[in-house]
C-alpha cells in the first residue's frame, strides 16, 4: 500500500468533513512533513490528470477530496434529475436518526447505525435536508447536523415535536407482529386437524 493512497482512501472515507494533517499522521503513522509532501503530490497528480475529475481542497486546516469545478454544471443537472431525487435507505435511516436526535456529529450516526454513513449524509445536506447547527468543542470540532426548514416544510411539521412518537411506533409494530403470530398459529392449528 503506497502512502499515496493511504492518504487518497482516507479522504474518501471521511467525506466532506475532510481530515487535518495531524489526523492523516496519526493514521498513518507517518510525520506531518511526509503527509504534507505527499498530499501534495496526490494534488498535483489530480490537476494533472485531465481524465480525473477528483482535486483536493485545503479548507483552513482540513483537506478535502472533492470534484473539480468544471463538473460542477454535470453535478447540478444530475441533482435535479427525477432518478436523483429519491433518498437511498441508508439516506433515510441517517435522515431519521439525525431528526431525532439532533444536532448530532456524523460519527454518533455512524454508531448507531452501525456503518458509515458520510455518503448518506453527504446526499441529505446536498438534498437541503440536513445542516451544520455548529461544531463540537474539543479535538477534531466535528460538525453537528440538524435538520432544515426545508425539512420541516417538505414533511408538512410546524416543529420537531410533530414527529412520530418512536416508542408508539414501536408498540404498534409490536401489536402488528403479535397479530400476525396469532394468525400463522391458527392456520397451523388448521393444518394439523
Amino acid at each position: 500500500m503506497s502512502l499515496m493512497s493511504q492518504i487518497e482512501a482516507l479522504l474518501f472515507v471521511v467525506g466532506e468533513e475532510g481530515i487535518e494533517l495531524e489526523e492523516l499522521s496519526f493514521a498513518i503513522q507517518r510525520s506531518t512533513a511526509e503527509i504534507y509532501h505527499e498530499m501534495a503530490n496526490l494534488k498535483e497528480k489530480y490537476t494533472v490528470d485531465e481524465a480525473s475529475a477528483l482535486t483536493i481542497l485545503e479548507v483552513g486546516n482540513h483537506f478535502v477530496l472533492t470534484t473539480k469545478k468544471k463538473y460542477a454544471p454535470l453535478l447540478k443537472e444530475f441533482a435535479r434529475s427525477p432518478l436523483a431525487n429519491r433518498l437511498s435507505q441508508a439516506a433515510l435511516e441517517t435522515l431519521s436518526i439525525i431528526a431525532y436526535k439532533q444536532p448530532i456529529t456524523r460519527g454518533e450516526v455512524d454508531e448507531l447505525r452501525g456503518v458509515q454513513s458520510s455518503g448518506a449524509v453527504q446526499t441529505l445536506v446536498s438534498r437541503q435536508l440536513i445542516e451544520e447547527k455548529g461544531r463540537v468543542e474539543g479535538p477534531g470540532r466535528a460538525i453537528l447536523y440538524g435538520t432544515t426548514t426545508y425539512f420541516m416544510d417538505y414533511f408538512g411539521l410546524r416543529d420537531l415535536n410533530e414527529l412520530p412518537d418512536v416508542q408508539q411506533m414501536e408498540e404498534d409494530l409490536a401489536e402488528d407482529e403479535e397479530q400476525l403470530d396469532l394468525f400463522y398459529d391458527r392456520f397451523k392449528e388448521e393444518d394439523d386437524i
